[in-house]
């Protein structure tokens, strides 16, 4: 006779219990994003065989006073290493103290067939509308200025941003050219990378150059940056990219989880 009382108890405390507030759940720890450093990503355009062609923002574009720069590699396909360097800033902790693009991979297409020429065999640093010169070989610049879309690609990125420096990475020469618009922030360069200073002429004249259009169209300074046939690929991830950020004064930050 008891069941009754003891199935009325059980429900009543069945009551309870559901009216009862839920145990606040315990908070999900931070999940750090992919990249932190990256603040915004542009598609330039596609190579000939499709590829996308990415320039990835990083550092305080909104911050007064700060330079804006450019960094681009693999304009060579057969010259892969110093992408490297712009990975790893891509991949690391935030940057502070510049407005920053990045470019690692200029040829993808280059790149993906370990050629030095794009799908169509232009040399893309032969195909920029300053002093163009039809060249055949090795240099085959295109058959006029400008034919190349990843040349049109990167050309209206650079009118779009024009940053007040742009440094194009490349191998196997070494060295940091000097003989270019601005002497005194070539050798600065040279130095803060820890790489001789040396004249890239072409062996006469340079036609149609990226870096020659540029420092002819804009106010800006381009810079050519050789490394060695083989560096290290641990010094260019390392190394490097803080000696990169050195130039203009910029450095990269450290992550805390801690803050909202």
């Amino acid at each position: 006779m008891r069941r009754p009382r003891l199935l009325t108890a059980v429900a009543g405390l069945a009551l309870v219990l559901a009216s009862a507030p839920a145990a606040p759940a315990a908070a999900p720890e931070r999940a750090a994003p992919e990249r932190p450093a990256v603040v915004g990503k542009r598609v330039l355009g596609t190579s000939a065989q499709d590829r996308d062609i990415v320039a990835w923002r990083l550092g305080e574009p909104d911050r007064p006073g700060v330079p804006t720069v450019v960094l681009i590699s693999t304009m060579h396909g057969d010259e892969p290493a110093t992408r490297h360097i712009l990975t790893a800033l891509r991949d690391g902790p935030p940057v502070v103290g510049v407005d920053l693009w990045i470019v690692p991979t200029y040829n993808p297409d280059g790149l993906a067939a370990g050629t030095r020429r794009s799908a169509r065999g232009v040399d893309l640093n032969r195909n920029y509308p300053y002093k163009w010169a039809d060249l055949d070989g090795r240099y085959e610049s295109g058959p006029k200025a400008a034919s190349g879309p990843e040349t049109k690609a990167m050309m209206g990125f650079l009118a779009d941003v024009r940053p007040d420096y742009l440094l194009s990475f490349h191998q196997p020469l070494h060295g940091v050219d000097t003989d270019t618009k601005r002497p005194r922030f070539a050798r600065k360069v040279a130095r803060h990378l820890g790489l001789p200073r040396k004249t890239f002429d072409c062996g006469g004249v340079c036609h149609g150059t990226m870096t020659g259009w540029f420092n002819h169209r804009f106010k800006g300074a381009a810079l050519t940056v050789e490394y060695a046939a083989k560096p290290s690929r641990r010094r260019l991830r390392t190394v490097v990219p803080d000696q990169v950020l050195s130039i203009f004064d910029a450095y990269r930050g450290h992550l805390d989880w801690g803050q909202p």
